[in-house]
């Protein structure tokens, strides 16, 4: 690629940033070749609705009382943010379990006060970091993962191979201000990586065999 290419990528990515739930918009290799992600269309918008539905939920059943980020991949959510007390921390865990095509919850909320536009403003920013990282980074299929940062803590989310998640651990550690990196991958084979690429869809959940 020209390195007026790389850098027209690098700013669309960026610009398409926002918030702390963030979801890559593509991954460049050495051969120039954009991943396209690897869920299915079905289950992007299955992960959606599960996002929308629980952070409206969640909005007005808490409001003041928590600032709760919902962020779905592949029918696994997690919940960052602050909440008021643990009663709250464990009822929206506990609600969003129940939701209809949520396979798994991760429930990374913290007690204490609401987090400030000041410290909001700057994960959402180490994230844009991270991500230009990722996408200019070789072998790395940033379309198929999202990225998540609270106060300075990155989680990650998304469908890669062993080699590709340690890389993508690795990327996010060694970003400046990041504290401490959480991974909630689906691990798949290389086999399964060479059919998605090649078909270029996932067709259904993968499964996780950590879980």
């Amino acid at each position: 690629m020209t390195r007026l290419m790389k850098w027209s990528l690098g700013f669309l990515a960026v610009s398409l940033l926002s918030g702390c739930g963030i979801l890559a918009v593509g991954a460049v290799t050495g051969t120039s070749t954009i991943l396209a992600d690897r869920r299915s269309a079905g289950v992007q918008a299955i992960d959606l609705g599960i996002q929308l539905e629980a952070s409206n939920h969640l909005i007005k059943r808490y409001g003041d009382n928590a600032h709760i980020s919902v962020t779905a991949f592949n029918q696994k959510v997690l919940l960052t943010g602050e909440a008021k007390d643990v009663d709250i921390k464990g009822g929206a865990g506990a609600y969003v379990k129940e939701l209809k095509n949520v396979r798994s919850v991760f429930n990374e909320i913290v007690i204490g006060p609401n987090s400030s536009f000041t410290a909001r403003a700057n994960d959402a920013y180490l994230a844009s970091r991270i991500k230009t990282q990722m996408i200019f980074t070789n072998d790395l299929p940033s379309n198929s993962m999202n990225i998540v940062v609270e106060a300075g803590n990155v989680y990650l989310m998304g469908i890669l191979t062993k080699a590709e998640a340690e890389r993508a651990k690795k990327v996010a550690s060694n970003t400046s201000g990041v504290k401490q990196v959480f991974v909630f991958f689906d691990i798949i084979s290389d086999a399964e990586k060479a059919r998605l690429e090649q078909q270029g869809k996932a067709d259904t959940s993968q499964p996780n065999p950590n879980n």
